[in-house]
């Protein structure tokens, strides 16, 4: 599903024009990366949780060449499904 169509299902669940629906999903898209890049996390109880991981530096090997190569260190954004999300898809 791409958010196209997200916006299409949500704007049918909810009973919601899709321009409304449009700038709900912008507005949570942006709020978690806000919140994401100043370090905090989002939990969304029984859905999951979006947070930023640290990764250390390391050191790596070109696969082409088998050279080593320095990686630096970086954040990364993690998500972490919740137990009743994970319960839907299992059942």
């Amino acid at each position: 599903m791409n958010k196209t169509e997200l916006i299409s299902a949500m704007s049918e669940k909810a009973e919601i024009s899709k321009k409304d629906v449009e700038k709900a999903l912008t507005a949570f898209t942006n709020i978690v990366a806000d919140t994401l890049v100043d370090g905090d996390k989002v939990a969304i109880t029984g859905f999951g949780t979006f947070e930023t991981v640290e990764r250390a530096a390391r050191t790596g090997r070109n696969p082409k060449t088998g050279e080593s190569i320095q990686i630096s260190a970086s954040k990364s954004p993690k998500f972490k499904a919740g137990k009743a999300l994970k319960d839907t898809v299992k059942a």
